[in-house]
């Protein structure tokens, strides 16, 4: 996701208690859940390139976002449970709002990003939700909803800097994996893609036969043009019982 909408700036993350040189040299089946290990075996070697080259940004004194810990957070939820697939560009680059989840903050953020608060008046328009004052959206992902950005790094302060570094690769392969399932009898796995702009687009041809529904970016710059009344959490829901899968339930907890 294209994040660059932030509102202000953050105090700096607590250091990790490991970097992303460390990252680098840990076990894949110690960075992610078991069967996304497997699912991307065969791009482990361009995962650890690109861990390699955020350790070296961080050594030139650049800070990335998000910290080591988060990077990888949209593969801990088991493969196997994803329902709905949502593509994101890149993370938020201002310090602080990056968590490893496309278009999530951290529970403790103010404001909300404005293309979060653009997702949350359409699902009060689409499902009469209200919007809540928080923007963690970790409840969605243990539901199944694979919040993945297409480029999962970003240098702070610029965003789309990471682009081209090889995370485009890995993402390939998450999302081909992710449409790739099947059952024991070879029927599909369900699941919906809910592609929000140019950017989630690009995965389409790698989708196959997967229910999609598409719309504008929520960006303040393209919300008007087609995200606003496009419905997708209903939509998306009607899809999933379609296949025999059950709603995701789009209502978030409240903060605590």
């Amino acid at each position: 996701m294209f994040e660059s909408d932030a509102l202000f700036e953050l105090e700096r993350e607590p250091a990790d208690a490991i970097d992303f040189a460390g990252l680098a040299h840990r076990p894949l089946a110690d960075l992610v859940a078991p069967d996304w290990a497997n699912a991307l075996a065969g791009v482990e070697g361009d995962l650890r390139q690109v861990l390699s080259f955020l350790a070296t940004e961080v050594a030139a004194g650049h800070q990335v976002l998000p910290s080591p810990s988060n990077v990888l957070r949209a593969f801990r939820q088991p493969l196997a449970g994803v329902k709905v697939l949502v593509v994101g560009q890149d993370p938020y680059p201002t310090p602080g709002h990056a968590v490893g989840l496309s278009f999530s903050v951290d529970k403790r953020t103010r404001p909300i990003p404005r293309s979060l608060a653009n997702i949350y008046r359409e699902l009060e328009d689409d499902l009469g939700i209200p919007a809540r004052v928080h923007g963690d959206l970790s409840a969605w992902a243990e539901q199944g909803v694979l919040l993945l950005n297409r480029v999962m790094t970003v240098r702070a302060g610029s965003a789309g800097s990471h682009r081209g570094k090889g995370w485009e690769k890995i993402t390939t392969a998450a999302v081909a994996a992710v449409a790739g399932r099947r059952s024991p009898d070879g029927s599909p796995v369900p699941l919906v893609a809910l592609l929000w702009g140019k950017e989630a687009e690009s995965v389409r041809p790698l989708l196959g036969r997967t229910p999609i529904v598409s719309s504008a970016h929520p960006s303040p710059l393209s919300a008007s043009r087609g995200f606003f009344g496009s419905r997708p959490f209903s939509r998306v829901n009607q899809l999933l019982r379609e296949q025999g899968a059950l709603d995701v339930t789009w209502e978030l907890p409240p903060a605590r």
